[in-house]
C-alpha cells in the first residue's frame, strides 16, 4: 500500500509532533521572558519616579521643618532679650485686701527682677522653646509619613 511502513511513519508522525511541540515551548518561554524584562523595566522606571517623588517631598517638609524650628529659636531668643530687659516678669502672687484703715506702704514695688526670677523665666522659655520644637519636628513627621503613604498607596 504505502511504500513506508506503519511503525515508521508513526514514529515520524511523533518527531514531527513533539519538534513542533518543543519549538513552540521554547519560543513561548523565550516571548514570556522578553515581556517580563519589559514589565520589570517598566515597573523599574516606575519606582524611580515614585522614589524622585517622594524624595522631592521629603526635601520640602525638611525645609518646611527648618523654617519652623528657625521661627521657634527667633521667637526663643525675643523672649530671652524680653526677659533680660525686665519688661517680661513672672505675675506677683496675689495678696489679700487690705483693710481701708491700714497704712500705705512707703519705697519703691517696682523693683527690679531678683536674679533667680530671670533665671526662672529663662528656663520656662527654654522649656517652652523646647516643646515647641518637638510639636514641629512631629508634625513635620506625621506631614511627610502622609504624603509618603498617598504616594505609595496612589490615593
Amino acid at each position: 500500500m504505502f511504500g513506508i511502513p506503519i511503525p515508521y511513519l508513526i514514529l515520524a508522525i511523533c518527531i514531527a509532533l513533539f519538534g513542533s511541540y518543543r519549538g513552540g515551548y521554547h519560543f513561548g518561554w523565550e516571548d514570556r521572558d522578553n515581556d517580563m524584562k519589559l514589565a520589570i523595566a517598566q515597573k523599574n522606571d516606575e519606582a524611580r519616579e515614585l522614589e524622585k517623588n517622594m524624595t522631592s517631598k521629603l526635601s520640602d517638609q525638611e525645609t518646611k521643618l527648618r523654617k519652623a524650628q528657625d521661627d521657634v529659636k527667633k521667637k526663643q531668643s525675643a523672649m530671652h532679650e524680653l526677659a533680660h530687659t525686665g519688661r517680661l516678669r513672672l505675675p506677683a502672687p496675689s495678696c489679700p485686701q487690705a483693710s481701708t484703715s491700714a497704712t500705705i506702704a512707703t519705697g519703691n514695688s517696682n523693683t527690679d527682677a531678683s536674679e533667680s526670677e530671670r533665671q526662672t523665666i529663662a528656663a520656662l522659655i527654654d522649656i517652652a522653646a523646647d516643646g515647641d520644637k518637638a510639636i514641629v519636628k512631629l508634625n513635620a513627621c506625621i506631614n511627610a509619613y502622609n504624603e509618603v503613604r498617598v504616594l505609595v498607596n496612589g490615593q
